[in-house]
C-alpha cells in the first residue's frame, strides 16, 4: 500500500479533489495534512494542492514557503520522497526553492479557465513514468501560471530533461496558440534534477474520471502506485 500526504495550508481548495482521485486507484491509502502539524515520516509520496494558500496574499506561495510544512516537505524530499505540486501547489515549490523558475501573471493579465493539451517531455519522474511524449488533455484554473526564468536557468533546466510537461495543441505541436499564459518555452511542468519532484499548472485530479470531462489525469497520478519512498531520487537522478 502506498501512503500519500495532501498538505493543506490556509486558502488550499483542492485536497478533496485529489483524495478523491487517489481512492479512484488501486493500491494507495490518502491522508490529508494540516500544513502547521505535518510529519511526512511514514508516507511514501506527497501532494501539495491547488487553491489560494494565504490567500495569495504577497504573491503566490509566497507565504506557504515560509510554513513548517513547506520545511517538512523540503526534508520529505532531499530523502528522496516523491512530491508533485498543482497549480498552487506548483507555486509553493517553485516559491520554496524546491523547483526552479518562478510562477506570475499570465500574459494577457487575465484568470484562465479551460482545457488545454500537455505533452509529456520526461518520464524520468514518479508520476510521468511510461507517458514520455504522450499528449494529455487536462484543465487549467489560473491567473498567475506563466513559467518565467533567466536565460541560463532556462538553458540548464532544457539541457537536463527538466520540462516535464509542455503546452501543445491536440496534435503536439508546442505552438504560440496552444499557450494559454505566456509561459516561457511553452513550459507547463517543471521537475527537480533528480526527478522526485514535479511540479504544474493543470490539474491531474479534475479529470480522473469520465464525469469529469476526461481522464488523462488518471494516468499520472496512477503512478504513485508505483512510487517508494527514499529510492526516488536515485532512480531518477
Amino acid at each position: 500500500m502506498t501512503r500519500v500526504a495532501i498538505l493543506r495550508y490556509p486558502g488550499t481548495w483542492s485536497e478533496r479533489d485529489f483524495q478523491h482521485a487517489l481512492s479512484l486507484v488501486e493500491g494507495i491509502e490518502t491522508e490529508i495534512v494540516w500544513h502547521a502539524a505535518c510529519d511526512l515520516r511514514g508516507f511514501d509520496a506527497a501532494i501539495v494542492p491547488g487553491g489560494f494558500s494565504y490567500g495569495d496574499y504577497l504573491r503566490a506561495g509566497a507565504i506557504a514557503k515560509l510554513s513548517p510544512g513547506t520545511k517538512e516537505l523540503r526534508r520529505f524530499a532531499d530523502e528522496g520522497g516523491a512530491v508533485l505540486g498543482s497549480c498552487n501547489g506548483f507555486q509553493i515549490l517553485c516559491e520554496a526553492g524546491l523547483l526552479p523558475g518562478a510562477l506570475v501573471r499570465n500574459a494577457s493579465l487575465e484568470y484562465r479557465c479551460d482545457w488545454i493539451h500537455v505533452r509529456i517531455e520526461s518520464d524520468r519522474t514518479p508520476f510521468t513514468t511510461g507517458l514520455r511524449r504522450q499528449v494529455l488533455r487536462m484543465p487549467i484554473g489560473h491567473g498567475e501560471g506563466r513559467w518565467v526564468a533567466d536565460p541560463d536557468t532556462l538553458a540548464a533546466v532544457e539541457a537536463a530533461g527538466q520540462v516535464v510537461f509542455r503546452y501543445t495543441d491536440a496534435a503536439g505541436a508546442a505552438t504560440a496558440d496552444a499557450n494559454p499564459n505566456g509561459a516561457l518555452a511553452n513550459i507547463a511542468g517543471v521537475s527537480n534534477r533528480a526527478g522526485n519532484v514535479v511540479g504544474l499548472m493543470p490539474h491531474p485530479e479534475r479529470c480522473a474520471e469520465a464525469l469529469l470531462g476526461g481522464t488523462d489525469g488518471y494516468r499520472i497520478i496512477a503512478n504513485l502506485a508505483k512510487a517508494p519512498h527514499g529510492t526516488a531520487a536515485a532512480v531518477y537522478r
